[in-house]
Order: C-alpha cells, then sequence, then structure tokens
C-alpha cells in the first residue's frame, strides 16, 4: 500500500515526564513513522505522521482516547494550515465565520511567506486578495511567496517603484504559470480603459492572482466576493484597523 501522512494534534492537560515517549512508543510499536513533531502555542502537540495502513490510525485515535491527561484534537489527513502549525510551531489565525480569510500580523511575515509560498504552488485558476494598510509588508510578501513557489511574478498594476499601469503584457508575461500582482485602487481607480479590458482577461485566466485592497476592487468593479478564493489580512498589531478611507487622490504605497 502506499504511504499516507497524517495529522495529529492532541491538547496536554497533565504534562507528566515521559509522556511524548510514550505516545512515540506506542507509534512505533504499530510501525507508524513520525515525521515531525513540535509544540503547537502552549500545551498543544502536532505529530506528522506516516502510515501504509489507515487502520493503525483508527487504533491510535482509540488508544489516545483512553489516555486521561491528554485529549486528541485532531487526526486527519494533513491539511496546509496543519502542516504549517507543525513547521512554525503556531497556528494561523482562521476568520471563525468566513473560512476564506486568514490574518497575519507584521512579526508573522515568515509564516505569511511560507503559507503564501505554498498557495502559489497550487495550479489552475485562483483569486487571492490581501489587505493592509500601506507599508505593512503585502507586496513584499507577495514577492517573497512566489520565490518560495519558484513562480515568476508579474506587476500589472503597482505603486512599488513608481505608478504601474499595464496596458498590455507580452506573450511571455501572460504565462498562466505567472503570479499576477494586482493593485486594486490602482486597478479601479487610477486606469484606463484599455487596462481594465487586460484586467478582465487575466481573471479569466486559469492562473493565480493576487489583488492588493481586494474591498476597493470589488466596490469599484464588476467582480465580487465570491471570485476571491482566498482573503489575506496583514496588519501592523492585532488591534490595528484596516480601513480605507485615508487613500486620498495621492494614493501611493510600497512594502
Amino acid at each position: 500500500m502506499q504511504q499516507k501522512q497524517w495529522y495529529l494534534e492532541y491538547k496536554i492537560h497533565k504534562n507528566r515526564p515521559g509522556l511524548l515517549g510514550d505516545i512515540a512508543s506506542m507509534l512505533g510499536m504499530l510501525e507508524v513513522n513520525i515525521i515531525t513533531i513540535n509544540g503547537v502555542e502552549g500545551k498543544t502537540r502536532g505529530l506528522l505522521l506516516e502510515t501504509d495502513d489507515e487502520d493503525k490510525i483508527a487504533q491510535i485515535d482509540k488508544m489516545l482516547r483512553k489516555v486521561d491527561s491528554i485529549t486528541v484534537t485532531a487526526l486527519r489527513s494533513p491539511r496546509l494550515v496543519d502542516l504549517l502549525a507543525v513547521r512554525h510551531g503556531r497556528y494561523i489565525d482562521r476568520d471563525s465565520d468566513d473560512h476564506k480569510t486568514f490574518r497575519f500580523t507584521r512579526d508573522e511575515l515568515g509564516l505569511l511567506v511560507d503559507f503564501l509560498g505554498e498557495v502559489l504552488k497550487r495550479e489552475g485558476n485562483q483569486v487571492i486578495g490581501l489587505r493592509g494598510m500601506p507599508r505593512v509588508g503585502k507586496t513584499e510578501s507577495i514577492i517573497a511567496g512566489s520565490v518560495c513557489a519558484m513562480k515568476r511574478w508579474t506587476f500589472v498594476s503597482s505603486t512599488l517603484l513608481r505608478q504601474t499601469v499595464r496596458s498590455q503584457l507580452s506573450e511571455e508575461e501572460m504565462n498562466p504559470n505567472n503570479v499576477f500582482i494586482i493593485d486594486g485602487i490602482i486597478s479601479t481607480l487610477r486606469s484606463n480603459e484599455k487596462h481594465y479590458h487586460l484586467l478582465k482577461e487575466l481573471m479569466n485566466m486559469p492562473s493565480t492572482k493576487v489583488i492588493e485592497h481586494p474591498d476597493v476592487f470589488i466596490q469599484e468593479s464588476d467582480f465580487d466576493y465570491d471570485n476571491f478564493d482566498i482573503i489575506i489580512e496583514l496588519r501592523n498589531n492585532p488591534e490595528e484597523q484596516i480601513v480605507y478611507d485615508m487613500f486620498s487622490t495621492n494614493y501611493t504605497d510600497d512594502f
């Protein structure tokens, strides 16, 4: 049978000496490989496991639920957020009501770049929105994530160095494997008809588009919230409000 990965997560109620060793020994006796172990935010442990026998996973679940000092909180095929939790030792803040929204702060740029890198590796049509105030690290994160995904990025509209509004792209730039970076404010409030035609063409391509300021983009275009697969919010601190009334006609942004 083919080897398959599983994510095991449990919360510790009584952290007695040797607890992790006992769990690791049990997994070893069942011939389940431990790929990665990490503490995840305090008294939670995350383990990435590998086995070719799904029945062993059911046995592990049954056995661990009889251990009074822990509570199993997850035992499933690993999601992207699980892999990153084990890798970084912390959870990604995900909106409990709107599951497509993920929140980061500036001191989590490493985690954000890793997250973006994994998302940008995916093939096909996907639209990612990135909210954040000026100079918080939006464009920097998109570029770094593209590098991690080993993908070329193309600025369709931007204020990174100077205001950029593209009306056409070369054949090489139109490669669906590229990551297209769009400034939602520039593309809707500072552009022309030729640029908007290019934008609509890109939105219909089987490619990845990352749109900064998605709320303005939705408000000022024919696209809506359903066009977005993921929304990322990046703040300087958890209390920061992302507002748009400060964006004037002289709007400029950078990372």
